[in-house]
């Protein structure tokens, strides 16, 4: 099965730009990169050269002896038995936190072969978290990449016309449609982005053996934990267990009490902070105004915290298949946790869009997420169902901050509907509405 991702034309557009550098495709494991990487590498050049760096001695000789670039160029082309020609040959190192000095030495690639393709993978923690060695900063370019989007798994599921109706923003069209884009929507909730979960699911329909799948994938990325943190470790486990019971909760703002009796956030906001590193959660921060840039009013004593994917919370929930799958169970109960993750997971997506949330305090208003695009700010309310009453957002817009001319959105299970201080969107146009913006 091809997953058709949409970050294939950002590489499209990064082998074209006159300015290339070495590209670093980042991402937290098992979101596709290598998948990614060698399609575009079959598919935009002659020669694909792939170097899996993972316990391979080669790679690990390549620079071992300094950043000679024209001699570990002609050293590939022999192992390889592969002319290395600019811009017709991709080289790839996947899995490049694996050897010595591999990252170290994009910097040459850049300085001395600048009109070499080259093209690096390898998980959040390897690359950004790398101890004793410096980043190349300013001799790369960097992507970003998440798990599928709504979208693109309407793709896989071969749903491409309803993709291309739902991307236009066509209501009129979805509204006819509403039924099946629910239960795709109610598929995707519980499958999630991982490719491999996705790829399960579809060719096999079994819910079983997609659930292997998500915790196959959350047990390396426990094995990783234990890995990588030293004397961490365990207070690492102990927020990622409490996750899916901090979003069960009405109020979401993460509690270290939570997670263990009289914890305190300066024994756990280390730990806390590796699982933002490495991919595996997005943390969302309170802001105190609606006003651009948010990060000026940024209360960073106050939070919520999401996992990457919401196929993977409910696997670590242990939600189980049937409810999620029959029915509208999954967007009736749970508290809308897995509605709010699905929500910022497919903001999170579009990378660079600044997302925090507002409370009021000594109060129960809540807008649960500030959104800021380019043009403006947008105070998004998630509601799982269609019984979409609530005072928060209404008295946020046209009270609180009535002098900043906001104008709302809601996301819910209704059809589109403009009540000119606020938007309803149904949850599955999410994701194409916020790249509209």
């Amino acid at each position: 099965m091809e997953m058709k991702r949409t970050i294939y034309g950002e590489l499209l557009r990064w082998k074209q730009h006159p300015e290339r550098k070495p590209l670093i495709l980042l991402g937290a494991r098992q979101v596709g990169k290598t998948y990614i990487l060698k399609k575009f590498g079959e598919n935009e050049y002659e020669h694909l050269i792939y170097i899996n760096c993972h316990r391979n001695t080669f790679a690990e000789s390549l620079f071992a002896d300094g950043f000679d670039i024209p001699k570990i160029l002609n050293r590939i082309s022999l192992a390889y038995d592969t002319d290395i020609v600019p811009g017709r040959t991709l080289l790839f190192f996947d899995e490049i936190q694996e050897i010595p000095q591999g990252i170290p030495a994009l910097k040459y690639f850049c300085e001395d072969a600048r009109d070499q393709h080259v093209v690096v993978a390898g998980s959040l923690l390897g690359i950004t978290l790398r101890q004793g060695e410096s980043f190349p900063v300013g001799k790369v370019n960097m992507l970003r990449m998440f798990p599928l989007t709504f979208c693109e798994f309407l793709d896989a599921s071969g749903k491409t016309r309803l993709r291309h109706t739902i991307e236009a923003l066509d209501f009129e069209t979805m509204r006819i449609f509403h039924n099946e884009c629910t239960n795709l929507l109610r598929q995707y909730y519980f499958t999630g982005g991982m490719p491999e979960a996705v790829h399960t699911y579809l060719t096999t329909h079994d819910a079983e053996d997609t659930r292997r799948v998500h915790h196959e994938i959350l047990d390396a990325y426990e094995n990783d934990m234990a890995k990588h943190t030293a004397g961490q470790t365990q207070r690492i486990h102990l927020i990622w267990d409490t996750i899916p019971a901090q979003l069960a909760r009405e109020n979401k703002k993460f509690k270290y009490s939570d997670v263990s009796h009289g914890a305190r956030a300066r024994e756990y906001e280390t730990a806390l902070q590796w699982l933002v590193d490495a991919g595996l959660v997005h943390k969302v921060v309170r802001a105190k105004l609606p006003v651009h840039p948010l990060k000026f009013y940024a209360d960073h004593s106050a939070f919520k915290v999401y996992m990457n994917d919401c196929g993977l919370l409910a696997a670590l929930a242990d939600a189980q298949p049937r409810d999620m799958l029959l029915g509208n169970q999954v967007f009736e109960e749970f508290k809308g946790a897995f509605t709010e993750n699905y929500v910022l997971q497919q903001i999170t997506a579009l990378d660079r869009l600044p997302v925090y949330y507002y409370t009021k305090d000594n109060s129960t208003m809540e807008v649960d997420f500030l959104v800021q695009t380019p043009g403006r700010i947008i105070p998004t309310e998630v509601k799982a169902e269609e019984n979409v009453k609530s005072k928060s957002l209404t008295t946020f817009v046209n009270r609180e901050f009535a002098q900043h001319h906001l104008k709302g959105l809601r996301c819910s299970m209704k059809a589109y509907a403009d009540q000119d201080w606020m938007e309803n969107i149904p949850l599955y146009a999410v994701e194409a509405y916020f790249r509209k913006h």
